[in-house]
């Protein structure tokens, strides 16, 4: 227990100085900015207290707000994929999240693939829609999230390919 606690702490402080201090400030063609910091919403493990894990992600969430001046939209994005991430771990991995069973390293690329794909999808079009907030501008909400969500996916495929344990 021990070691996924300073597991968890590591990863939410190195994805928090990651995002503010290297991937805030990436800015391809004015839609692509790469939010990995979502990562650790994505990974922490299943069997823990909600009521904690979503308080944690509002921290993350408002971590990266105070380094971005962004006034509380990372937090709002990230209580909401927090809150819903139950429902994405049952359609993404089906039998095995019943119970409880997962670890993502011994998950099917495809199940992985579409469980990223879906929160990050989700977590950006939150964030740039309570960025932009206007629903008239809804074609560059769209493709902000699109674009951006396609970096962010790559991304996070390479981290955790790159650093998965290998168990044998």
């Amino acid at each position: 227990m021990n070691n996924a606690i300073t597991t968890n702490i590591v990863r939410f402080i190195a994805l928090v100085l990651v995002q503010a201090l290297v991937l805030n400030h990436i800015n391809f063609l004015g839609y692509i900015n790469p939010y990995v910091y979502i990562l650790f919403i994505m990974l922490f493990p299943i069997k823990n207290n909600r009521l904690l894990f979503i308080f944690l992600a509002f921290l993350l969430g408002l971590s990266v707000d105070l380094f971005s001046d962004s006034g509380g939209i990372h937090s709002a994005a990230s209580v909401t994929i927090a809150y819903i991430r139950p429902v994405l771990l049952k359609f993404s991995f089906g039998a095995i999240y019943e119970h409880q069973t997962i670890k993502f390293s011994n998950t099917e690329f495809g199940q992985r693939l579409t469980y990223f794909l879906i929160i990050i999808l989700i977590h950006h079009f939150i964030l740039f829609s309570l960025e932009i907030f206007n629903s008239s501008k809804i074609i560059l909400i769209l493709k902000k999230s699109l674009f951006s969500s396609i970096f962010t996916l790559i991304l996070c495929l390479l981290i955790t390919i790159l650093f998965s344990r290998k168990s044998k």
